[in-house]
């Protein structure tokens, strides 16, 4: 039985694919390659996402050319996400929800929390993770240490996240996940993973 829900933010309760994309397309107007749509992003992304900077350009990146589309890419998206919205129906589910939740997300916790709040939906969560020092990096250890400071057990809770990495940081914990295609991965690589794979969170929910 589920009593509390782990959500993601990026990609999951927060619909910023279109911000995204646009940063993405931003960063690498210089490189002269063909604009990206949703689903050309989502067939070369992938964890670090350095590796899909990789794919896109056919090379391995340049000593201090990652540094610089880092940079690019969150200037870009930070200021493109401020036109994005919920996901459909993530507010309703959000205040609807009867048991705990929270909100564990590889999204800086400066920017993260002001998003929130300004969405109005911070209250309904028991907690709120964000990455405190640089960006990037796996999920799992974040998972594991947002877990700890809650009185929660794995087996209770149902993380709902947009990646492989909701996945495995899920499983990780001890936890069970169910993966919302409305983010940044393709179905096919989402069901590699071996958890349900929903394209709707009314859906997500009703796992729990």
């Amino acid at each position: 039985m589920t009593t509390h829900i782990v959500w993601d933010w990026n990609g999951t309760l927060f619909h910023d694919i279109d911000a995204v994309v646009g940063a993405t397309n931003e960063v690498f107007k210089t490189y002269e390659l063909p604009e990206l749509t949703a689903d050309d992003f989502r067939a070369v992304y992938t964890r670090p996402i350095w590796v899909a900077y990789e794919r896109m350009l056919g090379r391995p990146l340049n000593e201090g050319e990652w540094e610089a589309l880092d940079n690019g890419f969150h200037e870009a998206y930070f200021r493109l996400m401020t036109t994005c919205g919920l996901a459909e129906g993530a507010e309703r589910l959000v205040k609807e929800w009867t048991g705990t939740q929270s909100l564990c997300s590889m999204a800086p916790h400066a920017h993260l929390v002001p998003t929130i709040e300004a969405f109005g939906i911070q209250p309904y969560f028991t907690r709120v993770d964000g990455l405190l020092g640089g960006m990037g990096g796996e999920k799992a250890e974040h998972m594991a240490m947002h877990l700890a400071a809650m009185d929660v057990r794995p087996q209770e809770i149902l993380v709902i996240g947009d990646s492989v990495d909701d996945g495995i940081a899920a499983r990780h914990v001890g936890a069970r996940a169910v993966l919302y295609t409305g983010g940044m991965t393709t179905r096919q690589e989402l069901e590699t993973v071996g958890f349900p794979v929903v394209d709707t969170l009314a859906d997500a929910l009703n796992h729990a």
